[in-house]
């Protein structure tokens, strides 16, 4: 049996508990993600970090919600008051929206009933979290239009700008994990990666959008929408209280929806490292659950390690790496993918198939050395055409210089 059949035979109760149950682990993660991100980067500061408020300080994140939630909430007299406030109540609700489609487990029993921890099963299912991800950032350009002022307003434009340049990369990287799974079902893509994870197979792919998930989601080092030194706050400079607080949490449960699509999409979802598929029979079929969120995890890890270690990109430099490297580099990938694919299904020998992949290594590795080379050709100077720099040093009244030169006539 299919998943979308097993999920076709839920009662509308037991659809209910589980969105109940999506939603609870999403908050939950969202705590833990923030305590987590603050106990590692000051690990990397040689620093404590969270200690005081519960064990490990792991009530810090409770806290900050509680403080938050009591502070008082102001809307700018200048601000459009209906759109303000609705805008982060659209960011949220988009991050958790992703969710419906994302299999955390395989087959489980859940009071009697064999189903999945997975929502509903459609068949565009990855189409569905991008599109709601491109609803996502309408919560924070219209954040930003809707207060009246110009850092948010600004802030605003540069998100807009920046989730449409990524998320295309993005959609591209991911055309090659459809040609190969041959479905955009979430479910359909985890059950092709039984033998080899796409990490491996369509490796270009998953780097293109790992780092296409990271500008995605606004954080350093690509986190110009909301850059301190630039815009004071980006485009929730004027927000307090639960109004920031949720795009707080909407930030967190954003990167926890990628993270899960990449684990989806390219380490076999809720499978079990090779070697190790015995556990997934643990409890039930329930420790696939165990294995889905220690691989995102993994990516969240990497989120905060980028924050800890890279500086933020100057804004310019930011939108050039998208437009002009991950997109055409993900078209160039996606014809390489299309051509190996048709040639595997037509019948071609692996040996006509390895000629061609290293024929296409070759042709990469020399353009990229004819590029290197123009590139350090321009920076160097003909030394015919090269003369140092003169600067005129003006002469300061009353010195010693002016004393001891010559009167004139």
């Amino acid at each position: 049996m299919t998943t979308a059949e097993l999920l076709g035979q839920d009662p509308g109760w037991l659809i209910a508990v589980k969105g109940v149950l999506v939603f609870a682990l999403c908050v939950l993660l969202t705590l833990m993600s923030v305590w987590g991100e603050r106990r590692i980067v000051a690990r990397m500061q040689m620093r404590l970090g969270p200690n005081r408020v519960g064990p490990f300080g792991l009530v810090q994140a409770l806290a900050d919600g509680v403080k938050l939630a009591l502070k008082e909430d102001l809307i700018p007299a200048a601000a459009d008051k209906i759109v303000f406030v609705i805008a982060p109540i659209i960011s949220t609700t988009a991050c958790f929206m992703a969710f419906a489609v994302i299999p955390m487990s395989g087959p489980v029993t859940l009071f009697g009933h064999k189903t999945a921890m997975q929502l509903t099963d459609l068949p565009v299912g990855v189409l569905y979290i991008l599109a709601i991800a491109s609803i996502g950032v309408y919560g924070i350009v219209l954040a930003g239009w809707s207060s009246g002022s110009t850092y948010p307003l600004l802030g605003g434009l540069r998100s807009s700008a920046q989730v449409i340049s990524y998320e295309v990369a993005m959609g591209l990287s991911l055309v090659a994990v459809f040609i190969y799974s041959g479905s955009m079902s979430t479910s359909d893509i985890v059950a092709a990666q039984q033998k080899w994870w796409f990490a491996v197979v369509l490796f270009p792919s998953f780097v293109i959008y790992a780092i296409s998930m990271v500008g995605e989601t606004n954080r350093a080092p690509f986190d110009l929408a909301e850059a301190e030194g630039e815009l004071v706050g980006g485009f929730h400079t004027e927000y307090s209280s639960l109004k920031f607080a949720l795009f707080f949490l909407a930030e967190y449960v954003n990167i926890v929806a990628v993270s899960a699509l990449a684990t989806t999409l390219f380490l076999g979802g809720y499978h079990a490292l090779p070697g190790l598929g015995f556990t997934e029979q643990w409890l039930g079929g329930w420790f696939t659950i165990v294995w889905f969120f220690a691989k995102v995890i993994f990516f969240f890890f990497i989120f905060v390690w980028l924050r800890g270690t890279l500086p933020r990109m100057r804004y310019d430099q930011f939108m050039a790496f998208g437009w002009k490297i991950l997109i055409p580099v993900s078209l160039f990938w996606i014809m390489v993918v299309a051509t190996l694919r048709v040639m595997s299904l037509n019948g071609a020998s692996k040996v006509t198939v390895l000629a061609f992949a290293s024929l296409v290594v070759l042709i990469v590795l020399g353009i990229n050395i004819a590029f290197d080379a123009a590139k350090k050709r321009s920076r160097v100077l003909p030394e015919d055409n090269f003369a140092p720099p003169t600067f005129a040093v003006p002469q300061i009244p009353g010195s010693r210089n002016e004393q001891l030169e010559e009167p004139r006539g």
